[in-house]
């Protein structure tokens, strides 16, 4: 086995996200990993203190997670409220875990500030997005860890299999 996988814990079914809702992926290679014990799962905003519900937050300006790291950018709520420093710890405690548990993967759900890696709400909160990270995926990803979203879980599970 290569690597344990870090996972969104709203693709597991937890309640997790800004609206109190889950997004639970269902795929057969997720039931396989966790009968082999290789997910470990996190929301990084809850492992912050973020509660649920709460407003939904996207990085402004239509910058990206990469933008928040070099200090360049802001996460923002609908109601205006900067939120940069939750989710800079968010990213932190997800990375802090992925070392202490040896995940060399991460799948996570996209769109998220937090967790997004194919695409970004553009922080108009209009529905607008763009292809980006959000700051927990950067973080990952600059740490060297392979980062997928929900929809590359086929990509993933390629890798993997190539990989064991």
């Amino acid at each position: 086995m290569t690597g344990k996988i870090l996972v969104s814990a709203c693709l597991m079914g937890h309640a997790v996200r800004y609206d109190g809702r889950s997004k639970p992926l269902v795929h057969p290679a997720i039931d396989r990993w966790r009968a082999k014990g290789r997910l470990v799962t996190i929301c990084p905003e809850m492992s912050a203190g973020m509660v649920v519900p709460r407003p939904p937050a996207e990085i402004a300006g239509g910058a990206s997670g990469e933008d928040v790291l070099a200090g360049t950018a802001r996460v923002r709520e609908i109601t205006g409220n900067d939120v940069t420093q939750g989710f800079l710890r968010a990213a932190e405690n997800a990375l802090a875990l992925a070392r202490e548990t040896g995940c060399r993967y991460a799948l996570l759900i996209d769109g998220s500030p937090s967790c997004g890696s194919g695409f970004i709400y553009d922080g108009s909160f209009s529905g607008g997005r763009h292809s980006g990270r959000g700051v927990t995926a950067a973080l990952l990803k600059q740490a060297g860890i392979e980062v997928y979203s929900d929809r590359e879980i086929d990509r993933l599970v390629e890798r993997l299999d190539a990989a064991d």
